[in-house]
């Protein structure tokens, strides 16, 4: 893959990211100051960054807390910063929850709640509710994590099996106002569902989550399945009375963020067109989706005209079959990589914008016609890595692993694909 194709990508992803930069999403969208406490929670792989940025804007002391991905971290002048594990959560987690819920305890109407959300909080905000363990919040988020159910499904059943999701953090607040600014990397942008919404109650209950077990066929651990067919209360509905003075603002998102990359494109004399900004589906299959478009217009200049690149976000899932290495966005690359395999003028990128896919050190990778044979040379068979869910060491062998590390923001996956 020739590295000026490369450069574009990776000038695309950048101005991506920069679009969702903490400081400038911030920019318009700070509360009144209140005639009480101002407190500041948050949680998520961008909430470090997200509370450095708000100190600066805010200008008076604040107080507060905030937990994210362990090597996240950011530092922050009166805010308190604590890092966790992500995917599963650990013990680290579920101390700073707790801190997190003790800084809520005795608040009045006068004082101010700001929680700053973004992805990735809903596994570092660790709270089992009573007659369950941490290590019963582990299993389940790994039974959801390799099930490959999207993330509405599982955002239901985790909102029914905490002490914080699901609007029960604006809860404990109350009777202080909850003002939640939010980083969507979820698609659809629903603020709700992201991080499971620990400060922004959904229509999801426990019928939801129990459906939702069912359509996606998804094996929970029995103390986790017995808690939710017997638990007597569901998570709160968005009308409770608790969240009347509460309000919510998504203030950067996957839809923002492609559109960036598509005017940066157009300046570039790249026609640019955004396939969706909320994908979901089986990585491989959204894959092959990706590269019956490319080839058309490869081959057949429809349904664009050559040049053209080709964009799109939301989060697709991997169901595990094996213990292999690679997040969602590699295994879609592969999955892209070997139905273009020959195909001359396309190359593309898939990643997180977080910096991190899934659990290695990569955001994604890069690859064009030529991918697989490099695998190939480099002793790895694609399609039996793709089998065994392990596109990060077939991309490391081809040495087309994008890896920038952390970004300090997450609006999910950011897919590009160019056809000269």
């Amino acid at each position: 893959m020739n590295t000026t194709d490369i450069a574009f990508l990776t000038q695309l992803f950048e101005t991506a990211v920069a679009a969702a930069d903490p400081a400038r999403a911030l920019q318009g969208h700070l509360p009144d100051k209140p005639a009480g406490r101002t407190i500041v929670i948050g949680a998520g792989k961008g909430a470090a960054q997200l509370a450095q940025a708000f100190e600066e804007a805010w200008e008076d002391p604040v107080e507060g807390v905030v937990v994210t991905r362990y090597g996240y971290a950011a530092p922050c002048r009166y805010l308190k910063v604590l890092e966790a594990s992500h995917p599963v959560p650990d013990a680290a987690g579920e101390a700073a929850t707790q801190e997190v819920l003790s800084l809520l305890e005795g608040l009045t109407p006068d004082d101010l709640v700001v929680a700053l959300i973004t992805g990735g909080g809903s596994a570092l905000l660790a709270a089992p509710p009573k007659g369950l363990e941490l290590a019963d919040e582990q299993a389940l988020n790994q039974a959801l994590l390799a099930s490959g159910a999207p993330i509405g499904a599982m955002n239901a059943i985790r909102k029914q099996l905490s002490r914080v999701k699901g609007g029960r953090l604006a809860l404990a607040a109350a009777p202080a106002r909850v003002v939640s600014l939010v980083v969507s990397d979820v698609p659809g942008d629903d603020p709700a569902e992201v991080a499971s919404g620990p400060t922004v109650p959904g229509p999801a209950n426990r019928a939801t989550a129990l459906a939702a077990i069912r359509a996606w066929n998804i094996d929970l651990p029995p103390a986790v399945r017995r808690f939710l067919e017997t638990a007597e209360e569901d998570a709160p509905p968005p009308d409770d009375p608790a969240f009347a003075r509460n309000s919510v603002q998504v203030i950067a998102s996957a839809a923002r963020s492609l559109e960036a990359a598509a005017d940066l494109a157009v300046s570039q004399g790249i026609p640019a067109h955004i396939l969706s900004d909320a994908m979901e589906g089986e990585a491989r299959d959204v894959a092959r989706a990706h590269a019956a478009i490319a080839r058309e217009v490869s081959l057949r200049n429809r349904p664009f005209a050559r040049p053209c690149l080709l964009l799109s976000g939301g989060e697709t899932t991997v169901t595990l079959r094996h213990k292999g290495r690679g997040g969602r966005n590699s295994e879609f690359l592969l999955a892209f990589a070997l139905a273009i395999e020959g195909q001359d003028g396309i190359c593309a990128m898939a990643a997180d914008t977080d910096g991190i896919d899934g659990s290695e050190d990569n955001a994604g990778a890069f690859a064009d016609g030529t991918t697989c044979a490099a695998m190939r040379a480099a002793g790895i068979d694609p399609a039996e890595a793709l089998a065994r869910n392990d596109a990060y060491t077939a991309f490391k062998a081809a040495g087309l692993l994008f890896t920038p590390g952390p970004t300090g923001t997450n609006v999910n996956d950011f897919r590009a694909i160019l056809v000269r």
